[in-house]
């Protein structure tokens, strides 16, 4: 159960900063659909703003790095951080762009191992190797 609430359309409306920020997602998503994250955020409207404003410069500008592999390492990150929700939201968004099972398949093992070996490392201290530090 949410811990705040979660704004309805018909709430949203009402609020003109929140409504400007839920229309350019829906714009910039080609969809209708607003998740329960941002109804959650939209309680705060400067935070809403930022945030979205955030996800919009680091996901969805065109940058170094594909859509797919942004949407892969948000799972990652989501996954070290316990984070249900944004593991279920960013799984879904990159089977949009194009994640085969196969893919995720081979993702779940590298965050399993990633895990496993840093949790290794931090329990030994092995120090950093000096040819790994940049200079």
């Amino acid at each position: 159960m949410a811990t705040t609430r979660l704004l309805s359309d018909a709430e949203v409306e009402k609020i003109p900063a929140v409504k400007a920020v839920f229309d350019d997602i829906r714009a910039t998503r080609k969809s209708d659909f607003v998740n329960n994250f941002w109804r959650g955020l939209a309680n705060d409207p400067p935070a809403l703003k930022r945030v979205w404003e955030q996800l919009k410069a680091v996901m969805v500008a065109d940058s170094a790095i594909d859509p797919l592999t942004k949407e892969m390492i948000y799972i990652a990150v989501s996954v070290a951080n316990g984070c249900s929700y944004c593991i279920h939201s960013h799984t879904a968004a990159a089977r949009a762009k194009g994640m085969t099972e196969a893919q995720h398949s081979e993702l779940v093992s590298i965050i399993g191992l990633a895990g496993q070996t840093n949790h290794l490392v931090t329990a030994m201290q092995i120090p950093v190797d000096p040819e790994f530090e940049v200079r």
